[in-house]
């Protein structure tokens, strides 16, 4: 009994001094911030994703969304904060580390080997990405199961060349998920689709959750499809979160109407809700 207490008194005084970080959370974002030369881009926001967890970022352009990816994801290194995955900070580390602990990305615009067939692509993807060595064998497995998860079929013969926009998001997508990452960043994955194709890929992503028990950041500028599928919003302005909540309370939140549509947003909503009263009226009193 003694041996048992004195052993846990070590463990507990380990932890309490090492960097590692007991966390509820997937991620746990803190005062995160990013400078370029005099321009800060990202100011000190802090945010968690849960386990599970589809999380939407959303925001006018330039507002910092893609600059957030690109620092948890190692693209960049932080000018000051801290980024744990697992309770392990990560901020500073290189893209290639931060994707074998766990963190897959889309980007915006897909840039596959467009001499490697689509499953090659994949296999390259699970091959380089994995977090311990894999033989190729298990890269194509685990390329084909990522192109199953996208709708996608997996033989030899499937050629990049001649992919539809549609096929390249989810190539990139099926790129992503090869690494068998804990966490997804989808960037704009909806970009280039029609509207019938925009809800397939929504319904896609939280099907992929539902399977691999993913977490998910999202980032989206189509609010109208984010909204429906995402846990929880977050909104960005000029680098700073100025909204956090459900799809509903952030779709009220004056502050982010004011940013989306205008100073005068309250204004013209209510203009647009006279109009339609009084159309209504004229309709009501010419009708026999």
């Amino acid at each position: 009994m003694r041996l048992s207490y004195h052993f846990l008194r070590v463990i507990h005084t380990l932890l309490i001094n090492s960097d590692l970080k007991i966390e509820k959370n997937l991620l746990v974002i803190q005062n995160l911030t990013k400078r370029f030369g005099g321009f800060t881009a990202v100011n000190s926001i802090s945010f968690e994703l849960g386990k599970g967890e589809i999380l939407g970022l959303i925001g006018p352009n330039g507002s910092g969304k893609s600059t957030t990816f690109s620092l948890i994801a190692g693209l960049y290194a932080p000018s000051s904060g801290a980024i744990r995955l697992d309770g392990r900070e990560i901020a500073g580390l290189p893209s290639n580390a931060i994707c074998k602990l766990g963190v897959g990305r889309t980007f915006q615009i897909p840039r596959p080997f467009r001499k490697l067939s689509v499953l090659e692509n994949a296999s390259l993807a699970a091959f380089y990405g994995s977090s311990s060595h894999i033989s190729r064998e298990e890269a194509n497995k685990r390329a084909a199961e990522a192109l199953r998860l996208v709708g996608m079929p997996s033989d030899h013969g499937l050629q990049v060349e001649g992919l539809s926009v549609a096929g390249l998001k989810k190539l990139e997508l099926a790129r992503a998920l090869a690494t068998r990452p804990k966490i997804l960043l989808a960037d704009e994955s909806l970009g280039g689709l029609d509207e019938s194709e925009m809800r397939q890929a929504a319904l896609m992503l939280r099907r992929i959750r539902d399977e691999r028990e993913l977490s998910i950041i999202w980032v989206e500028h189509i609010m109208g499809v984010l909204m429906g599928v995402v846990d929880r919003c977050l909104v960005l302005n000029h680098g700073e979160i100025i909204a956090e909540g459900t799809p509903n309370e952030v779709t009220n939140d004056p502050h982010v109407v004011e940013v989306y549509l205008g100073t005068e947003a309250n204004d013209l909503q209510q203009q647009t809700q006279d109009r339609h009263s009084a159309k209504q009226s004229v309709m009501t009193d010419v009708s026999p």
